[in-house]
């Protein structure tokens, strides 16, 4: 995985950043990227070419929060999701990872095993999820 941090976001990743956030919002949300210091985007390469995306912010050393997962159509299925978050967890010494998800993407969670919690109808007839992972410190 490599950490993305220029001022133009590259076509490939534009698009699958767009699986995680609507078309509208990605060139804030990159923005964000760009200048939180707390926050990084990192993409996910197979032969020059991105096939998933993973930002998270952090909300102290320890913790930290997935804003942003996606993986193109294409490359779903073959551990991309599971591995980036595998490189998180060796990139950073973290006591918990969350994430704030809808349902189609609760099973990633689970199986990957963070605790899944609802959250409700966040929004008009969108149930919300927040996923914690917390991890055992040596």
């Amino acid at each position: 995985m490599k950490l993305i941090h220029s001022s133009t976001i590259h076509p490939s990743v534009k698009e699958i950043l767009s699986y995680a956030t609507s078309e509208s919002t990605i060139d804030r949300e990159y923005e964000k990227y760009i200048f939180d210091t707390n926050r990084h985007l990192y993409s996910w390469e197979v032969n020059g070419e991105a096939i998933g995306c993973l930002g998270i912010e952090f909300s102290n050393e320890d913790d930290c929060l997935i804003k942003h997962i996606a993986v193109s159509p294409a490359a779903r299925g073959n551990g991309v999701g599971r591995n980036m978050i595998d490189f998180i967890l060796k990139e950073y010494s973290l006591e918990m990872i969350t994430a704030e998800t809808d349902r189609d993407a609760v099973e990633f969670y689970r199986s990957y095993g963070f605790k899944v919690t609802s959250l409700g109808e966040k929004y008009p007839g969108v149930e919300r999820f927040l996923c914690e992972l917390k991890l055992q410190m040596s």
